[in-house]
């Protein structure tokens, strides 16, 4: 059951919301930074050659290290979300209110635009790399790889960082995070691009003033978002009841 809350305008905008906004930003900017900058050195070292193999399994490490510092340093104060999508699967469980997830979802693109701009300045103006389906792929075959790989990741969000059963697994959390991303990104990388972030897809699409297939990012990534949050928060933390000692494996 969806446990969605509206929220106030008071809580939204006391001190330690505000400190939230700030490092959601701040991390999603050296997030993308780095994965954006990534895809950027190898079509620098490469002059331009399409990604190969060996540039797949690079960009996906830099965006697994670089969302698992993110996580981590953001973590204590804002949650460590860094993504509208988790943003919104952590919502539909009731764990942050839609009020407070829309200023979220505004420091996350914000942070996302800025590292953009940032790239193109001391990259001389290269050109921002943007998300898109492959060739011969359909915008709703996409949507559904967003669909399927954003729902592992909000999946696993909730089982390592938002189960309040976790125990000493939380401390974990921001590895299995940055491990399922890089994961999926080798499984995705070259049909949908391998996302299942709108503010990191949005970010290069306006430095690139490309929005062409954004929506995809959008779209497939919310959908999945949500029915991990659906999933996991109603069939596995909503069904919680007291067990006998012996069997809490807590």
């Amino acid at each position: 059951m969806v446990k969605l809350a509206i929220g106030s305008i008071g809580d939204s905008f006391s001190v330690g919301s505000l400190k939230a906004y700030l490092a959601e930003f701040i991390a999603t900017l050296l997030f993308v930074f780095a994965g954006v900058g990534s895809a950027i050195a190898f079509s620098k070292l490469t002059s331009g050659a399409p990604l190969d193999a060996a540039g797949l399994v690079a960009v996906a490490v830099a965006h697994a290290f670089a969302l698992f510092v993110g996580v981590s340093m953001a973590a204590n104060v804002s949650g460590g979300h860094l993504n509208p999508a988790v943003t919104f699967g952590l919502a539909i469980g009731g764990n942050i209110t839609l009020l407070t997830g829309v200023f979220y979802w505004v420091a996350q693109c914000l942070g996302s635009i800025v590292a953009c701009f940032l790239l193109k300045f001391v990259t001389s103006g290269e050109a921002i790399p943007t998300h898109g389906v492959a060739s011969g792929m359909t915008g709703l075959e996409g949507v559904v790889m967003e669909i399927i790989i954003t729902f592992a990741l909000v999946y696993t969000v909730y089982a390592t960082a938002a189960d309040p059963k976790k125990g000493s697994l939380g401390t974990i959390a921001p590895i299995a995070i940055g491990f399922i991303v890089g994961a999926n990104i080798l499984a995705a990388g070259p049909f949908s691009g391998g996302s299942m972030n709108p503010a990191r897809s949005f970010g290069p699409a306006v430095a690139a003033g490309d929005f062409s297939q954004n929506w995809i990012y959008w779209v497939g990534p919310l959908i999945g978002g949500g029915l991990a949050g659906l999933v996991y928060g109603d069939i596995f933390i909503g069904s919680y009841a007291p067990l006998p000692a012996a069997e809490d494996y807590a």
